[in-house]
């Protein structure tokens, strides 16, 4: 049923300044910035931004996963952008780790690394 991870959006408070933090997190501009949603294409797979809050609330009740080369310097760099950890590296089996983030706009954003 599921082929791939295609779009991950995240609800945001403050539209620019989340933008500007994962064009800084990701070292990629947005390809779709306009003031109801930005988007920005990750190797093909989207992250969006979205401004309408309505009805959304600060949780941990889902965590999409993003792979990343080298997962300590994944955390550090989005800690140094103020992201808080969450769930700090973990190895869960062989070569694989994850680690879960917090940005500074509520949003749990999962790195995972390995085979």
């Amino acid at each position: 049923m599921f082929n791939k991870l295609r779009t991950v959006i995240y609800h945001v408070s403050n539209l620019q300044q989340a933008k500007e933090w994962y064009t800084a997190a990701t070292g990629i501009q947005p390809y779709f910035d306009e003031p109801f949603y930005v988007g920005f294409d990750i190797n093909g797979f989207e992250l969006g931004l979205d401004p309408d809050m309505a009805g959304v609330e600060q949780g941990n009740h889902h965590v999409a996963y993003w792979h990343v080369d080298d997962l300590q310097a994944a955390v550090e760099k989005l800690v140094s952008l103020k992201a808080t950890i969450i769930s700090p590296i973990n190895n869960v089996g062989g070569t694989i780790g994850v680690a879960i983030v917090q940005d500074p706009f509520g949003n749990n954003i999962g790195l995972i690394t390995g085979a």
